[in-house]
């Protein structure tokens, strides 16, 4: 499953919009659950048009060149419920780059290891700052527990890692018994 499609075939359901009011909704207030950028909106928006899930039509505003408004179909709308019920009832997989490096962390020393951890421990901090200084979502509680679970995921990771830190600065246990 897509989940990028299911990001915008819901955003269609609740409004036609615009591809510049689509990528600022993303940048503006998902860009804490979704990394996903303005190609792939416009590739995956043209997709869903050519397979009947989203209609496209031009509108012009005054002096304005004429832009591409883009609403969901009743074909769409059938499969955003698909994909929604899917996702709500999906366990993926949590997974994330930074696991590749512990895999291999025997290969430095303890010294540079617990400094690099630090360093890590640090922009984790930083990034659960922004989450706790997010502005909650006036119109859907639905955006809240999005950013509410990424919060705890961080959290849980900075739990995590401070008890790798703990084990080890402590000199009597090998790296082999972590």
């Amino acid at each position: 499953m897509d989940e990028r499609e299911l990001l915008l075939l819901g955003m269609l359901k609740a409004q036609s919009q615009h591809g510049y009011q689509i990528n600022e909704f993303i940048e503006r207030t998902l860009g804490r659950v979704t990394d996903m950028k303005k190609p792939t909106a416009y590739a995956i928006l043209e997709r869903l048009c050519q397979k009947g899930y989203v209609t496209v039509h031009s509108e012009q505003e005054g002096n304005r060149p004429p832009r591409k408004v883009y609403s969901i179909s009743p074909a769409g709308e059938a499969l955003f419920f698909q994909l929604l019920r899917a996702n709500l009832a999906a366990v993926d997989r949590i997974s994330a780059a930074g696991e590749i490096g512990l895999m291999f962390l025997d290969s430095l020393s303890r010294d540079e290891v617990i400094a690099l951890l630090q360093q890590r421990r640090a922009k984790l901090e930083d990034q659960i700052a922004s989450y706790e200084r997010a502005p909650r979502h006036q119109y859907t509680f639905g955006v809240n527990l999005a950013v509410e679970r990424q919060l705890n995921l961080l959290r849980a990771d900075h739990d995590w890692l401070d008890s790798v830190l703990t084990r080890l600065q402590d000199t009597s246990v090998s790296l082999e018994s972590l």
